[in-house]
């Protein structure tokens, strides 16, 4: 108690600064899952990318981030255990923070779509193994989150090998292409709008008090739908076939300016939802910090959040992805498979859904996993040599050490913490 009194603006200053660097790392690495797509399928520019995810992102963080957030992340400690030394949840979500916020800094200078919130877990746990011991962890949500690796991928590329499939059979395989598209895209444009904004809806503004119940959701997101549906005809109408061939890749490259619109639409909803779900992996320590010094060591299950501490991660999130952003853009968009807008809305759509699912059924998934399943679902609906497969590999390594890189750096970091205050 004694060291929160002495220390505690200490403890808030650094918890800010660590907490902006891991907002930081979650722009610059997990962006590429609200952009990756529109970029890669050339539908938007990098810089349009840019600008979007700078005013989604930041909106998603700052109005939909949460009024609440859970201060012990996810249930992964046991709050008892840290009642008589709540200075140790002091140093280990500082340590955390720095740790995840470090490997995301290193995992985005090469390119590598890693988990924002495996980063996190990893870090808190690492932390509560060596400061608490191997009881302190509740391994059975750590075990949930491990499968959530298997899991995510292989459904959201199950959804985006059958999107990509349904677009082949009903527009591409077609006699007129264009008209096809013509009639169908708006079908489509409205499940763009109904599903992200049932993933926001369901995942993203339950802090901000709007508890609305799943069928409400469900009407509302149908609504919401229905409107998207009605101003993607009139930007639809706006396109015309391209001159001088009905046939070819004339017609074609007609049919995907047609799904430029769709993709549009899926770059600004999902920036939103995004930023309205990740900024907790930030904030998530920052709250744990600040609560206890205010409360003067008291564990508390949840925090009343400041304003600014929003604004804060919203702030970190969108520096991080105009420094250092367009690295792993690259990965998701180009990297793994050549993109085009009717693919690129497949894998979208295809990663939107799969949160929604999980939303709903409790599931812990990573956005990161699950868009870079839905890429290489679209991938497969090609044949196997669409596919990038040394990117693959990288990737996946890239997953796997994500965990114990966090959780070793969280140790390191916890023992410094305790040497210099305790």
């Amino acid at each position: 108690m004694f060291i929160i009194e002495q220390y505690g603006d200490v403890f808030i200053i650094l918890a800010c600064i660590f907490g902006f660097f891991m907002a930081w790392g979650v722009g610059a690495n997990d962006v590429a899952n609200a952009m990756g797509t529109s970029v890669g399928s050339k539908a938007i520019t990098i810089k349009q990318a840019i600008l979007i995810a700078v005013i989604f992102e930041f909106l998603g963080a700052w109005l939909a981030g949460g009024q609440v957030t859970e201060t012990i992340r996810k249930g992964i400690i046991n709050p008892e255990l840290l009642v008589d030394d709540p200075q140790l949840l002091v140093y280990g979500m500082l340590a955390s923070l720095l740790a995840a916020g470090l490997w995301l800094l290193i995992a985005s200078a090469r390119g590598w779509p890693v988990s924002t919130t495996h980063s996190i877990v990893g870090a808190i746990v690492g932390f509560a193994v060596a400061g608490l011991g191997v009881d302190a962890v509740g391994w059975g949500k750590v075990g949930q989150i491990a499968a959530s690796w298997v899991v995510s991928p292989v459904l959201a590329g199950t959804f985006g090998f059958v999107l990509f499939k349904s677009v082949q059979l009903l527009i591409f395989e077609s006699r007129d292409p264009f008209a096809a598209a013509k009639r169908y895209v708006p079908a489509y444009i409205f499940l763009v709008g109904f599903i992200v904004a049932m993933v926001t809806l369901v995942k993203g503004l339950s802090h901000v008090g709007l508890n609305l119940s799943f069928a409400q959701s469900l009407l509302l997101a149908t609504g919401i739908g229905l409107t998207i549906m009605l101003l993607g005809i009139g930007l639809e109408n706006r396109i015309n076939r391209t001159k001088g061939a009905k046939n070819g890749d004339f017609q074609f490259s007609s049919v995907e300016r047609v799904f430029g619109v769709l993709m549009m639409f899926t770059a600004c909803a999902m920036a939103f939802a995004h930023g309205s779900n990740d900024v907790a992996n930030a904030v998530g320590p920052l709250a744990a910090v600040i609560s206890v010094v205010r409360t003067h060591g008291e564990i508390d299950g949840a925090a009343i959040l400041p304003w600014w501490v929003l604004v804060l991660g919203g702030a970190g999130i969108v520096v991080g992805l105009v420094t250092y952003g367009h690295r792993v853009i690259a990965t998701v968009g180009t990297g793994i498979t050549e993109l085009t807008p009717s693919r690129g809305f497949a894998a979208t759509l295809a990663a939107a859904t799969t949160v929604v699912l999980a939303s709903g059924t409790g599931l812990p998934v990573s956005t990161t996993h699950t868009l870079v399943g839905a890429v290489l679902g679209v991938g497969l609906a090609r044949g196997m040599a669409a596919l990038n497969l040394r990117v693959l590999g990288t990737i996946i390594l890239s997953w796997l050490i994500t965990l114990p890189a966090g959780a070793m750096l969280a140790i390191l970091f916890f023992f410094m913490f305790k040497g210099m205050f305790g």
